[in-house]
């Protein structure tokens, strides 16, 4: 028991080297404020002290009386800043600490092992599917019958609905506290009490992936929020994506799920649409908030880029989910579907759209990679 015990201790002192070596140069110029602090701590109260026996001493009257005691009060309040510093520099080092020792959130995919997988393009996406939408043959497969979140990807079923229900784009819609975002707080500039058209409202959900926007849309829906989820999983069913499950219209929640075959379904019956293909890739817009004008811009910089001919597009984040891209776009004359779930990396999803269309202009899209 003894030498267990002292395993044990001899592993806890590791361990504590290894935070405060991981709290870094940070931690170490907290600590050694606090340190500087607690001396200013030890100075103020030895002058304190002083000040007040030569104040017993003093009859406390004139200026010299007078100069004795502002001297104690300024000593007594640099005890007190001593004290407030010191405490704030100890809480600093701990919080600190405590961010460094936090393991980063892992997605699904991370969790399942998929960006284990290899694939010829070294893609960061641990999902990835790329067809020809004319033909259907598939140029490069990755994971793509996996199951995962899809963040706000959701928001292009949510756009398909809304359109094919021909409800009346100029009808103003009002932003409650219910389309507050509770499940991950996500902030929004959209704000209590603002009034848009419909036809806004799904214009910032498509475009900037505005989740009180496709949060208002499910909800005024004929039929309430209950009949909005309802169509939304009927019109799964019916393209057959048996894979897919939508329990509310923004993709904040893990539990709408789908593979990367569902998606690419989605993607080509979201295609037909215009007034889809003309929101998902408007650039940036802007809406009158109140006395503001407030302009949007897209979620997806590569439809700013001369060097993409993108039809429809749509991004999508939660930790669970990683980040996820799915679009259509013209590469050397052929029309492509492109899903990415799972991106490991703020930017890796675009850079691995990148990798794609740089790889379909240099084979043509010949060499079949199937993963």
């Amino acid at each position: 028991m003894p030498h267990a015990y002292a395993a044990t201790k001899k592993k806890a002192v590791r361990a504590k080297a290894h935070v405060e070596a991981k709290a870094g140069k940070k931690q170490a110029a907290a600590v050694q404020k606090g340190e500087r602090n607690g001396r200013a701590h030890k100075e103020a109260v030895a002058s304190k002290g002083a000040s007040k026996k030569v104040a017993d001493k003093s009859t406390g009257k004139g200026a010299k009386g007078k100069t004795v005691v502002a001297k104690a009060g300024k000593a007594e309040k640099a005890d007190k800043g001593g004290r407030r510093h010191a405490r704030a520099a100890a809480a600093a080092a701990a919080a600190l600490v405590a961010v460094e020792a936090a393991p980063a959130r892992q997605s699904f995919g991370q969790m399942a092992g998929l960006h284990d997988v290899m694939d010829p393009l070294a893609l960061k996406s641990s999902v990835a599917l790329v067809l020809d939408q004319d033909t259907h043959e598939v140029l490069l497969s990755k994971n793509d019958h996996a199951v995962l979140p899809i963040a706000s990807l959701t928001k292009l079923m949510t756009g398909l609905i809304i359109s094919q229900a021909n409800l009346p784009m100029d009808e103003e819609i009002t932003i409650t506290q219910d389309d507050v975002d509770t499940e991950k707080h996500s902030s929004s500039r959209l704000r209590v009490g603002t009034t848009l058209m419909r036809g806004e409202l799904l214009h910032l959900a498509l475009m900037s992936s505005e989740n009180r926007a496709a949060h208002a849309l499910g909800r005024t829906f004929p039929g309430g929020m209950p009949t909005f989820v309802g169509q939304m999983n009927m019109k799964a069913k019916m393209l057959g994506m048996a894979d897919t499950r939508y329990v509310e219209p923004t993709g904040l929640s893990s539990s709408n799920q789908s593979s990367a075959h569902d998606l690419a379904t989605l993607v080509n019956v979201a295609h037909s649409d215009p007034l889809l293909r003309e929101l998902t890739t408007s650039p940036s817009y802007q809406v009158e908030v109140g006395a503001r004008t407030v302009q949007f811009n897209n979620t997806n910089r590569l439809v700013h880029n001369p060097d993409w001919n993108i039809g429809l597009q749509k991004t999508g984040y939660i930790s669970e989910a990683g980040r996820c891209l799915v679009l259509q776009a013209q590469v050397s004359g052929r029309k492509l579907i492109m899903v990415f779930l799972d991106s490991a990396g703020r930017f890796s999803r675009l850079a691995d759209a990148e990798r794609v269309r740089h790889w379909v202009e240099g084979s043509g899209g010949r060499l079949l990679a199937k993963h």
